[in-house]
């Protein structure tokens, strides 16, 4: 989030709140944000992601959720 938005402050964030509102992200910072998490997380994140993605939460279970789908296929 520091590559997007520089001096953000993460004291007290509310992991549900959105993350657009708080750091007052236009679409091309969240975009870039979201190219970021996908870098970082090594998964494909697509528009049908962004609604997810807008919270701390949703990041989480959208890449947990993922990581937990992906460890189901290869083990049953």
């Amino acid at each position: 989030m520091q590559r997007v938005v520089p001096g953000a402050d993460f004291t007290g964030l509310d992991p549900g709140v959105s993350l657009r509102d708080t750091f007052e992200m236009d679409s091309l910072d969240f975009l870039e944000f979201v190219e970021a998490l996908a870098e970082l997380s090594g998964r494909e994140l697509t528009e049908d992601d962004y609604p997810t993605l807008v919270t701390w939460d949703g990041c989480a279970a959208r890449l947990v959720g993922e990581a937990h789908t992906s460890a189901q296929g290869r083990s049953g």
